[in-house]
Parts: structure tokens; sequence; C-alpha cells
């Protein structure tokens, strides 16, 4: 069999291009859900700091419990690891005073392996009060 013969012959070539493509598509859609459960993460987080601040900014209770409402929405959709830094200060927003709900926690990499401290969230409520202005 002469060389340019050879190198013409594509027997055999199948199984490698299917190797080499399945690879490809499985690290992209590997990649592709690593993201949406990144921004899972990111929404979860965010909408328990919320919470957390309606919640403290309530007249009949402190900012501790805000605090600990976010960790407990936190730590029942994704874990108490990721409810680990929950921080509640009191602000002034354009005059008004409000409930400021700040969140460090892990931005997932690989599963829910992340970077620590990596995702921020911050939420912002207004204080409600019983008097009159």
């Amino acid at each position: 069999m002469s060389l340019r013969r050879a190198l013409a012959d594509d027997r055999g070539s199948s199984p490698v291009e299917f190797v080499l493509v399945g690879t490809l598509l499985t690290v992209l859609t590997l990649a592709v859900l690593q993201l949406a459960l990144a921004v899972y993460v990111r929404n979860v987080v965010h909408d328990a700091a919320v919470e957390g601040a309606y919640f403290a900014a309530l007249a009949d209770t402190s900012p501790e419990e805000g605090a600990e409402r976010t960790r407990e929405a936190i730590s029942r959709a994704v874990g108490a690891a990721y409810a680990e830094d929950v921080m509640v200060g009191q602000s002034q927003e354009q005059g008004h005073p409000t409930i400021e709900v700040h969140v460090r926690t892990t931005l997932p990499v690989i599963g829910l392996v992340g970077i620590p401290y990596a995702l921020e969230v911050e939420a912002h409520a207004p204080v409600e009060s019983l008097g009159e202005e």
C-alpha cells in the first residue's frame, strides 16, 4: 500500500472522533450546569438577605432576628456552610432609617466546593415604625 493511499484511508477514525466530540460536549454541559448552580446559589443567598432585611425591619423584631432568619433560609436551601458570614446593620437611605443585611459566602466552582467569601450580596429594607411622621 502506498503512503498516499494509507493517509487517505479513514477507517477507524469514527471512534476517535466520537471520543473527542463526546468529551468536548460533556465538558461544555458540565460547565453550563456549574454556571446554573452558581447563579442558583447567588439567587438563594440574595433572596434570603432580602427576607432577613424585611424581617429585621419590622417594628417588633431585632436586627439579630433578621440575621438568624437569613441564616435559616440559606441553610435550608444550600447548606449551613453558606450561611456563616451574615451581618446586619442600620443605615440611612434618602433620609430614612433602613436595615442592611450583608452576606459573604462561597462562590461554587466545582459542585458546591468553591472560593470562600467570593460571593457578596446586600439587601436593604425600610425600618417600620409605629409612630407618625
